[in-house]
């Protein structure tokens, strides 16, 4: 497949480019920080996000939804870091989405996403970083089981409507199998969260499952069989968060070539200067690399083929490259650039959450070792 955008998902990027500038521009999230905002996003413009159609845009024509794939949502994202725009649409519209597809749960939880009327969060991980360990208890109970332990950084958890939650079924041996992924509503019996603020102000809370009992409907998919909407739920999530760094560091990439333009020194552009252009010019070629990498992921994942490579690949050079990004454009601006009345300072902020999200880059570089029997 080329690695470009055809005409309907370029058509997608300006639409979603032009109304996510207007409505969530940085200066949404910088007055969301200052208010202390206990919500962390903007539920307006949660429904707004409804209203274009945008939140049902993985779900299928047949449930409501666009019936589009992870390119197309992948150019939403990457509008959503460019302008670092707070928003439940990775946690809600893909992941948990991607989680929910072909389960019997779908039904009760597509209507209120597409609407804008749900939000959900994600109960995965249990420690200081992302890692392929589950301790959360699922004990059998009447007719369902009963959830005991906790959870850490769940983005949107205070406030979400549904919880996604992975936990491990007792009595279970085999670490391959045992885990079972539930739907948790947010009101459930037991369940308590806590917020934190994390670097860029946005709002991840520690949840605590305190005997939750839930019913044997709420389970996504088959017990004891977990790993595959997991699985989905993953490589979604992680695309998803590549395709948001993409955004974030092409902001930041933006934002300083317009500086280098603007600022003078000597009386002449310093963007004349040839050692910053070499620079300039490796951080493009770097965004491209990682661009690329993004697309590929996602073109495999909507063609069904084996994608969990390729998705962390993507993860881990968007992590690269933004992180490249972020850190020239905080160098090009000098001192105002850690100051915090000038905006890069946000893209830095955005990028080292996002670059931690389903697993940082060494994470994924162990994954793609371990895949080649390293």
């Amino acid at each position: 497949m080329p690695l470009f955008l055809n005409d309907e998902q370029t058509m997608l990027r300006d639409t979603a480019r032009d109304f996510v500038a207007e409505h969530a521009s940085v200066s949404h999230l910088r007055a969301l920080r200052d208010a202390d905002d206990p919500t962390g996003f903007s539920r307006d413009l949660w429904k707004q996000f409804a209203d274009m159609g945008l939140n049902g845009i993985l779900i299928p024509e047949a449930q409501g939804g666009l019936g589009l794939g992870h390119v197309e949502a992948g150019v939403v994202l990457e509008e959503i870091g460019r302008n670092l725009s707070p928003s439940p649409f990775l946690t809600t519209a893909v992941a948990a989405v991607a989680a929910l597809q072909g389960s019997a749960q779908a039904d009760r939880w597509f209507p209120g996403i597409i609407a804008g009327e749900t939000v959900a969060a994600l109960a995965i991980d249990e420690g200081a970083k992302h890692r392929d360990a589950i301790g959360l208890k699922a004990e059998r109970s009447g007719n369902g089981f009963r959830l005991t332990g906790d959870k850490r950084f769940v983005t949107h958890g205070h406030v979400a409507d549904l919880l996604i939650v992975a936990a491990r079924t007792a009595g279970s041996a085999d670490e391959a199998d045992g885990v079972t992924l539930f739907a948790v509503p947010r009101d459930a019996a037991g369940l308590t969260a806590t917020p934190e603020r994390l670097a860029d102000a946005s709002l991840a809370a520690r949840m605590t499952f305190d005997g939750v009992e839930v019913n044997a409907d709420a389970v996504i998919g088959e017990v004891d069989a977990g790993r595959d909407p997991l699985g989905r739920l993953l490589r979604a999530g992680r695309t998803g968060a590549a395709a948001e760094l993409l955004g974030v560091g092409g902001g930041a990439m933006d934002m300083t070539v317009g500086y280098l333009k603007e600022r003078k020194q000597f009386g002449v552009a310093i963007g004349t200067f040839q050692a910053l252009q070499h620079r300039a010019a490796h951080l493009y070629s770097e965004m491209e690399v990682a661009r690329a990498a993004v697309l590929k992921a996602q073109q495999l994942m909507d063609t069904g083929a084996d994608a969990d490579e390729a998705v962390s690949i993507a993860k881990a050079m968007t992590g690269m490259a933004t992180t490249l990004s972020v850190q020239e454009g905080v160098q090009m601006h000098g001192g105002i650039g850690m100051t915090d009345e000038y905006d890069i300072g946000f893209y830095m902020k955005r990028a080292r959450v996002l670059a931690e999200m389903f697993g940082d880059i060494g994470f994924h570089a162990d994954r793609l070792a371990k895949a080649a029997g390293y």
